[in-house]
């Protein structure tokens, strides 16, 4: 057997429950997700209903978890959420899944490129007086990542995870801050909150502090007993973002005041400073230098995190022969080496030609990547919840609840917010640039090319087109 072959399998056994979980929730990201994620939610969703919002897009999750698990029971696959559209929708299906899935999560590494070194040159400079360049920044990070990723999966979830319980460390002592000094305002739960400002744009906003869970599926090669450990992980992960981000997000319009919540926090929009703001309040000026480095932390995390799955997205058609063959190739300890290299290089020449142009990293690459991100993501989570539904259906499965009307409430919800984040991607991508607002074409661009693709293949390479389903090598019927 030759080196190439032998090298083209992923370390197995290597991530339980806890390790996926560090995985999934550090490219969530929570304290940012809180900081960004839940001041824009407050400022141009629902305002002091917020925390409703963060609570039913975790019910709307949970609710396509059903069906999620039950197909997690049955197929095994570094492919994620393409091996889901395979199994469900077919070979076709599944190569425009894969598209949407790669273009997002390597989009949404360049826009981490960004992210990073903007805060951490502002950051850094303001605190220390050393300013280097964000890209410089930016591109250090990205390099830690592919090391890190290089030194094989459980290293990332073992870096992960101290970072993840630093953050959530943080936002704890915030959260019982508030409850101490000022108590939480169950105003946030009423009628008259919930209903406040716009409902559907607190919805969209909160589901993009979800963006990061469907990674579990991702990681089930990788998983000890990955039949039982990856349904356990996803709920787990839905369930602790949902209780981060709604109990974090009522103890920030509970310290702001529910009716002023809006008002309060469109006065810091601009700044993205309205947490930042309450830690000093309620903590003290060292409290939000703490916060501040967390913050630098995070961002790395999910890059870190969003490098890991990116990565796997490659090798997974790679190793289908969709993408180029060579990106299936491994390290002895399981690490994908070729498609971590591409990966990376994608990220820093895409980020260094915003560089090179001389823009604000945080008003053009930003919201360009991680809109654009965001909403491949969001899509690609509905195709899988409908995949999931056909699949079944297929099966004959008698089980109603857990394989039709479970799953089917959360594609019909997951359905319409992928419809708001297309209506709203001004929002969504934080940006009104007329190039930004184009980038959805992309995903019209990836289902024509995927279905025109596919039908090459099916012409004229059979054995590659049936390999997209044949890949899914360790199915089993349980």
């Amino acid at each position: 057997m030759s080196d190439h072959q032998v090298n083209t399998a992923l370390r197995t056994n290597a991530l339980g429950v806890a390790g996926i979980v560090f995985l999934v929730l550090a490219a969530v990201a929570p304290l940012t997700g809180t900081i960004v994620v839940a001041g824009l939610a407050i400022a141009l969703g629902n305002g002091g209903g917020t925390p409703m919002s963060f609570l039913l897009v975790a019910v709307l999750l949970l609710l396509f978890a059903v069906g999620y698990a039950q197909m997690s029971k049955q197929l095994v696959n570094a492919g994620g959420f393409y091996a889901f559209v395979v199994k469900g929708l077919g070979p076709t299906g599944g190569l425009v899944a894969g598209l949407i899935a790669t273009l997002g999560y390597n989009f949404f590494v360049v826009g981490t490129i960004g992210t990073s070194g903007f805060f951490m040159q502002i950051i850094i400079a303001e605190l220390t007086g050393f300013d280097l360049h964000w890209y410089i920044w930016g591109l250090l990070s990205i390099i830690a990542s592919f090391l890190m990723g290089r030194r094989g999966i459980d290293f990332s979830s073992k870096i992960l995870g101290v970072a993840l319980v630093l953050e959530v460390l943080m936002l704890v002592v915030f959260n019982i801050s508030v409850l101490v000094q000022t108590g939480y305002d169950f105003a946030a739960f009423s009628p008259a909150a919930v209903f406040s400002g716009s409902l559907p744009i607190g919805l969209l906003l909160a589901a993009t502090g979800f963006l990061g869970f469907e990674a579990t599926a991702l990681f089930s090669e990788e998983a000890k007993n990955p039949l039982k450990t990856i349904p356990r992980a996803t709920y787990v992960a839905i369930i602790a973002i949902g209780l981060i981000l709604a109990v974090t997000s009522w103890a920030v319009v509970s310290a702001t005041g529910v009716a002023q919540a809006q008002d309060r926090a469109l006065a810091h929009l601009a700044g993205g400073d309205l947490i930042f703001a309450l830690a000093s309040q309620y903590l003290g000026a060292p409290a939000v230098i703490v916060m501040q480095i967390l913050l630098l932390v995070s961002l790395f995390a999910a890059m870190l995190a969003f490098h890991n799955a990116a990565t796997r997205y490659l090798f997974a058609l790679g190793r289908a022969r969709v993408l180029p063959r060579a990106l299936a190739k491994t390290r002895a300890n399981g690490a994908p080496q070729t498609a971590g290299i591409v990966q990376a290089g994608f990220a820093a020449v895409v980020a260094l030609c915003f560089a090179l142009a001389g823009t604000d990293p945080i008003s053009t690459l930003v919201p360009a990547m991680l809109g654009f991100g965001t909403l491949s993501l969001i899509v690609l989570q509905a195709l899988a919840a409908l995949a999931v539904i056909v699949a079944f259906r297929r099966q004959r499965d008698a089980r109603i609840w857990t394989t039709l009307v479970a799953p089917g409430i959360g594609f019909l919800g997951l359905l319409g917010i992928a419809i708001l984040a297309v209506v709203n991607f001004d929002i969504v991508a934080g940006s009104e640039a007329l190039a930004v607002n184009l980038l959805p074409l992309l995903l019209l661009l990836a289902l024509v090319g995927g279905i025109a693709y596919a039908a090459y293949l099916r012409a004229r390479k059979p054995g590659v087109y049936a390999g997209l389903s044949d890949d899914l090598e360790r199915f089993t019927r349980g």
